[in-house]
């Protein structure tokens, strides 16, 4: 048995920095293994999915996330704005969306897989610009026969709580729908069609 004195201060110090030094490795072998999980800056950038979640979007709002560098808004429509898109179609450009960009299964009047959620991205298709939510009736600034929907205030573009362009404005077209799917009753990815897997 050896009569030496062991110094517990050394001891407690040599263990605690061994292990601080082996933690420090682990964060540098497990950061590139975590970051390989994430999508790239340009997997992104080409449009990965985004989820949202719009299980707390209440009636007549909006959400808005980022997809592909662009704005998407999510409103949810009430009843009554659904009823009201059904007497606009004569004051607008495309009302049927034929010549408008959306996934087939929303080219009806709704543009949209539930009706009560309008899911469409938010720049106007004159000249890019990002119209402003107006969802208020009739107000004096944007005309009698306004019934709520987006003003790009640019080059005075408007559009219905469809997306659809009203007649006579500089857009060509009506906002474009991108390709969604819900995944939930409160959760909505962008990016994905309907039905894919």
């Amino acid at each position: 048995m050896s009569t030496e004195t062991v110094d517990l201060g050394k001891r407690r110090f040599l263990t605690a920095a061994t292990s601080a030094v082996s933690a420090v490795g682990a964060g540098f072998v497990a950061v590139p293994f975590l970051k390989s999980m994430n999508p790239s800056a340009k997997a992104q950038a080409a449009g990965a999915p985004v989820e949202a979640d719009i299980g707390k979007l209440e009636l007549g709002q909006m959400l808005t996330v980022e997809w592909r560098g662009k704005p998407v808004w999510i409103v949810r429509r009430t009843q009554e704005t659904l009823d009201t898109l059904k007497t606009m179609d004569g004051i607008m450009r495309d009302p049927a969306s034929d010549e408008s960009e959306q996934p087939e299964y929303c080219k009806n009047l709704s543009r949209a897989i539930k009706p009560e959620y309008l899911i469409t991205v938010g720049i106007c298709t004159h000249l890019g610009c990002s119209p402003t939510f107006r969802p208020e009736m009739a107000p004096a600034d944007l005309g009698p026969d306004w019934n709520g929907g987006f003003f790009c205030p640019c080059h005075g573009s408007r559009f219905d709580l469809a997306g659809r362009v009203y007649a006579g404005v500089p857009a060509p077209t009506n906002l474009v729908i991108p390709p969604h799917k819900y995944i939930s009753d409160s959760r909505i990815l962008i990016g994905v069609d309907q039905g894919a897997a």
